[in-house]
């Protein structure tokens, strides 16, 4: 009996040394999956997922002055390579884990139709997106309007938010009708859950490649080369898919 004790006295020590805390740097828009996928990881590997979600651009700032993130998920494929190259990335280690859509989104039922004209209408005061110098989705919002023409006749409209969770909030309250946002935010079961939303062709923007890396605090740690292997994997592939991204 005191054998079997030590044994598993010393299973539980080994599974302890094994197991990682991972801080990970999340891109707002991947909020919602990112938690489902979390969950379904730290069953699966034991370590434990520790995130912070707020815009790309931002997490760039946070990563230079040091803060202690092992991973970044970001909104864009710009983000990662440049941390690459500056030498807070591990070279190699960056991949897409996902290419986001932009919806063009309204709370009311039937205030946005389905091929945008709304936008041309222009029948709306106020116009919510993202920060352009510092969300992906908000510059993929600019440069939509910029091909339909309509960049300068709506400028006055924006109220632009700091991340595409603030834009997606100032839409959700009522005080913005519309705006651009994630996709993943309003997408569920395969179709817009809530309000009504025009899905922004992706010829009239760049493609929204959305980048992961291994940050330099996190080389030679297992937890974290962990989750980028699992990223890869069927089950968050499955997962991601289902919020509405390719």
């Amino acid at each position: 009996m005191l054998r079997q004790l030590s044994l598993a006295v010393v299973l539980l020590s080994a599974a302890s040394v094994h197991s990682d805390e991972i801080s990970v740097a999340v891109a707002a828009n991947f909020a919602s999956p990112m938690q489902k996928i979390a969950a379904e990881f730290e069953k699966d590997s034991g370590h434990t997922i520790v995130a912070s979600f707020g815009s790309t651009g931002k997490f760039y700032a946070q990563i230079k002055a040091g803060a202690p993130f092992e991973v970044l998920l970001a909104a864009d494929d710009e983000t990662p390579a440049r941390l690459e190259r500056e030498g807070d990335g591990v070279a190699g280690s960056r991949f897409t884990y996902a290419v986001g859509k932009l919806v063009l989104w309204s709370r009311r039922e039937g205030f946005v139709d389905a091929k945008g004209e709304v936008l041309g209408r222009n029948d709306f005061h106020h116009l919510a997106l993202a920060n352009p110098r510092l969300a992906p989705y908000g510059a993929a919002g600019i440069q939509t309007l910029q091909a339909l023409g309509l960049l300068e006749k709506l400028r006055l409209k924006f109220v632009t938010a700091e991340s595409i969770t603030q834009a997606y909030q100032f839409v959700a309250s009522g005080n913005a009708e519309l705006g651009f946002v994630a996709l993943s935010q309003v997408y569920r079961e395969g179709r817009i859950a809530e309000g009504s939303g025009w899905i922004v062709p992706q010829q009239l923007h760049d493609p929204i490649r959305q980048d992961a890396v291994l940050l330099a605090r996190g080389k030679g740690s297992s937890g974290p080369a962990a989750l980028l292997k699992y990223l890869r994997g069927d089950k968050a592939r499955s997962i991601i898919k289902s919020f509405g991204y390719e």
